[in-house]
């Protein structure tokens, strides 16, 4: 059940990450990993630099994928993505957004949410 789970996560990422390149985002970080969290994707397009969050769920019991992104789960991402701009100062001249790519389902649609959260 575990590996079934991460393997269709990696593929939603996979998806989210073709989504953004057609959308004209050049890939920066995949997975970025620090003590403070996790970015999923991180992308740059101009001056815009995007950390998206992926979230698939197979099911909708308790709210479906945009649910899944809890405050504490925003609270983290906030702070990795601080670690990140502290890491690399070029990327810290650039407008930040934080977007969800949501899935909800197997093979359900991919909805993209731009600015999906505030870094508050």
């Amino acid at each position: 059940m575990q590996r079934d789970s991460a393997r269709r996560g990696s593929a939603a990422e996979c998806r989210a990450a073709r989504i953004l390149a057609a959308a004209g985002f050049e890939l920066v970080v995949r997975n970025y990993r620090c003590r403070m969290g996790e970015l999923d994707l991180v992308a740059r397009r101009g001056q815009l630099l995007v950390i998206a969050e992926v979230r698939q769920r197979t099911r909708a019991d308790f709210g479906g994928a945009a649910a899944s992104i809890t405050a504490r789960k925003r609270r983290r991402i906030v702070r990795a993505a601080g670690h990140l701009l502290q890491a690399r100062p070029s990327l810290a001249r650039l407008s930040v957004r934080f977007d969800a790519l949501l899935v909800d389902g197997v093979d359900g649609p991919l909805e993209w949410i731009e600015a999906a959260f505030e870094a508050t």
